[in-house]
């Protein structure tokens, strides 16, 4: 007996992590800096690691009511029915719960490339096929509803990443909607703000509520540092909100998942620091590092160094993990998560003396 023929699926290949970087190079883990999977350094929000500790005794009871609390919280925040909150594990459960929703076999999703590779994943395993169409590195990864609509032949979802990964580009929310008016009425556009804390640029929400064909991802696995915890949700259409009901899996969301994300939707005070971190982070590499860098709205940076995997495997010797964006398509550029000033002034410090060898 054998699975069905997966020979068409890609392999979704995660950062390094320190634990496995110390064992390969015989390093001490307390010397690490993992800048290499968009984490938040900071760490979870006070006040939701408090919660988890409160209801750590509960874990034996389903979290139907933790569940029912945080969408009912999360749509008054965005002004949506509580049935328009789709909650899911982690932003990939979100993509998950869209494609099992919107795709029957053989349908079409279009995909950036670069881009977050679980786009593809997702359809695949969904029985669905990928089409792509290109950011270009010497465009600046520019994000262009004309550029989205020059690939575009009726696919049933169309993925925006804003601001995208890895580059850190953005769709204005203008051109997100001269897309949808300009797709098929059966298209679906994802606009994925996983990033989205970190930017000043105005969410899609705002067309979710007036529109039927665009909807938004969000997370807590990067500004509220809840990455372990696996929470993310959608927040779609009224018009379809119900088919939640009929796609999701029993209890998808955990009780401490649950109760963590409504702990950190009440600490501003780790948002904001997290956020002037980003801010702060971006700006320091922008101007020290010896390497050319594109401007980012998320909690990363996207540098040009010339061979990303050297670059990346040398920097991981002097104890910097940073990512190697072969597998965007992009071996010449690494990927820089933003940290504390510290990790930032080490971190730039290593990567110059590589880069410069």
């Amino acid at each position: 007996m054998q699975p069905r023929d997966l020979s068409d699926h890609t392999v979704y290949r995660a950062g390094r992590g320190i634990e496995e970087v110390a064992r390969e190079r015989g390093l001490d883990p307390d010397d690490l800096v993992k800048l290499s999977s968009n984490e938040n350094v900071l760490g979870p929000s006070p006040k939701a690691t408090e919660t988890i500790r409160e209801y750590a005794n509960r874990v034996h009871v389903y979290p139907k009511s933790s569940h029912t609390d945080l969408a009912e919280r999360l749509a008054d925040d965005w002004d949506v029915r509580p049935e328009q909150v789709w909650l899911a594990n982690g932003g990939d459960g979100v993509l998950d719960c869209l494609s099992r929703a919107m795709l029957e076999p053989g349908d079409r999703t279009l995909v950036p490339e670069p881009g977050f590779a679980y786009y593809a994943m997702s359809t695949r395993y969904h029985h669905g096929e990928v089409a792509t169409y290109k950011l270009r590195k010497a465009e600046d990864f520019v994000q262009t509803s004309g550029g989205v609509l020059a690939s575009y032949d009726g696919e049933r979802i169309v993925y925006v990443t804003s601001p995208h990964n890895p580059s850190g580009s953005e769709m204005s929310l203008s051109e997100v909607e001269t897309l949808a008016e300009s797709t098929d009425e059966e298209t679906l556009v994802l606009v994925d703000e996983a990033y989205k804390e970190f930017s000043d640029s105005p969410s899609a929400v705002s067309l979710v509520r007036e529109r039927d064909d665009v909807a938004v991802l969000r997370t807590f696995s990067k500004a509220y540092g809840l990455a372990g915890m696996r929470l993310g949700y959608a927040l779609v259409p009224d018009d379809w909100a119900d088919a939640y009901a009929a796609i999701n899996t029993p209890f998808d969301t955990g009780e401490l998942t649950c109760r963590a994300g409504m702990a950190a939707l009440d600490d501003d005070e780790h948002l904001d620091a997290s956020v002037e971190m980003a801010r702060e982070a971006r700006e320091y590499l922008s101007t020290h590092l010896d390497a050319p860098t594109w401007e980012s709205a998320g909690n990363f940076v996207l540098a040009e160094v010339g061979d990303g995997e050297a670059v990346a495997d040398a920097a991981m010797d002097e104890g910097i993990i940073v990512r190697d964006c072969a597998s965007f398509g992009l071996p010449e550029c690494i990927r820089i998560t933003c940290g504390t000033s510290e990790q930032m002034e080490r971190a730039v410090a290593v990567l110059n003396e590589v880069i410069g060898r």
